[in-house]
């Protein structure tokens, strides 16, 4: 996947430029995206690293350090972090985006299998957890996601064998939970950061700790 670090990091300045003045992302993002000729992936990484000013800041203050998890409870977007995570150990591209969140551009939700790196990427994850200490947690999968029962129970057992007090679950539409969960959220997802008191980017926090050089954008 070709990425000229100088081409995109033009075509950020001039999508936020139209963000922080109020124009409509989705024009915007069109319009910056065929000036400078942008492929699939290139606009996908404006989309999904590049906001308003504004927008920005109002998630950076939301947003805690791992260490901001300890004794509270705790809600993980499931698939939005399981996702990151093995796309930074696939080495595929990452973006830290201007809110201070690490996203990637796999676009992959519906058509998600288990495979032999989602049992890595569970695994540092759950030792990211154990180091923080949260008072509980619960991972909540979209059930419409074929096998997320399996998944969800592979989850809670490991959980389990690494001392947390902890349950995951499949459930139907998981944004409706995280958004009224009384603690913490693990998220990358902007809708729900933006509805939610605290975030903690806990996929972001997986991958600087445990993923030796993964292929991170900052634009």
């Amino acid at each position: 996947m070709d990425i000229d670090p100088v081409l995109l990091r033009g075509g950020a300045e001039d999508f936020r430029y139209l963000l922080g003045r109020g124009y409509p992302r989705k024009n915007s993002l069109e319009l910056v995206g065929n000036r400078y000729s942008f492929r699939k992936h290139e606009r996908e990484l404006l989309h999904r690293g590049i906001f308003s000013p504004g927008d920005s800041a109002r998630r950076r203050e939301k947003l805690l350090g791992i260490g901001g998890v300890a004794r509270k409870p705790l809600a993980v977007d499931g698939y939005n972090v399981l996702i990151t995570v093995e796309a930074a150990l696939c080495q595929k591209p990452l973006v830290l985006a201007d809110d201070a969140v690490i996203r990637d551009i796999s676009g992959v939700s519906v058509g998600y299998r288990m495979r032999d790196v989602t049992v890595q990427a569970v695994e540092a994850i759950v030792e990211c957890l154990k180091a923080s200490d949260p008072e509980r947690i619960v991972f909540l999968f979209d059930s419409p996601i074929s096998r997320s029962g399996q998944l969800a129970k592979h989850v809670g057992e490991r959980l389990r064998t690494a001392g947390l007090s902890g349950e995951a679950f499949a459930v139907k539409v998981p944004e409706r939970i995280l958004i009224g969960y009384p603690g913490v959220i693990a998220t990358s997802d902007s809708a729900i950061i933006d509805r939610v008191a605290q975030v903690i980017d806990l996929a972001g926090h997986v991958i600087r700790q445990r993923i030796p050089n993964p292929w991170l954008i900052e634009l």
